[in-house]
């Protein structure tokens, strides 16, 4: 297995810690999509696959209508995609996805979460380098053979494929199987995966680190309280490190 297999099981260890998390990211998909592409999924890509993660993560079918609908008014305030980039303690290179509605209020709670855990606040391009940006795909097992799925998929970008077992604590879980490609390719995979008719459960993209560092307990600690903070944050959506998962 490769990279992306082992970043995956590593953050599947390490769930939202509220479902009411998964459902403020989805809002906002849901927002940029619409005043992106308009409110019909069946012409909009972007929105077919936002609805599709909400049903990954239980998301109410009426909160995703009444999310589509709150978009389409023009007062509606649209979202937009920054990354942040710093470090933690410890030289741990760190990269924050956030999506607001309000920049100058993101970037000073960002900025105060990196100075109040000894970090720093970097500027663009400082830690992004060591990390490579991949969209994902998950679909449905199905008995599907992977070998002649990745065979099928490599001329649209696919470059690892690994099943995926069901989560045991969700009764809607099934198997699957991840699709990942760098993140240029997301487009041409999701027209594949649609036209060969294959389930798609939830798409993404992600930061994977080529380099990780190894931490002491005692210094992991000290990464941890940015980690929590940065969680915390409403506007932050994910963040990555280079601070190796403990064995």
């Amino acid at each position: 297995m490769g990279r992306a297999f082992e970043f995956r099981k590593a953050r599947k260890m390490k769930r939202w810690s509220a479902m009411s998390k998964a459902f403020t990211r989805i809002g906002k998909d849901i927002v940029i999509a619409v005043k992106e592409g308009g409110p019909d999924p069946d012409s909009n890509a972007r929105l077919r696959a936002v609805i599709q993660n909400a049903k990954s993560v239980n998301m109410p079918k009426a909160n995703v209508e009444r999310a589509i609908k709150k978009a389409t008014d023009k007062d509606t305030a649209n979202f937009e995609t920054v990354l942040f980039e710093g470090y933690a303690p410890h030289g741990i290179a760190v990269l924050v996805e956030t999506s607001t509605d309000n920049n100058n209020r993101t970037v000073a709670n960002v900025r105060s979460h990196f100075n109040k855990s000894d970090g720093n606040l970097g500027v663009s391009g400082s830690v992004e380098f060591m990390f490579e940006h991949k969209c994902h795909f998950r679909i449905a097992a199905n008995d599907l053979d992977i070998e002649e799925l990745e065979l099928e998929l490599i001329d649209y970008g696919a470059e690892e494929l690994f099943l995926d077992e069901k989560d045991e604590e969700d009764d809607n879980s099934v198997d699957g199987i991840m699709i990942y490609a760098e993140f240029q390719n997301y487009g041409a995979l999701q027209k594949a995966l649609e036209e060969m008719d294959l389930e798609i459960l939830s798409s993404d993209f992600e930061y994977i680190p080529t380099v990780q560092k190894e931490l002491t307990s005692e210094q992991r600690e000290d990464v941890d309280k940015l980690l929590e903070k940065l969680d915390e944050d409403d506007d932050v959506n994910n963040v990555y490190t280079t601070l190796k998962d403990e064995e």
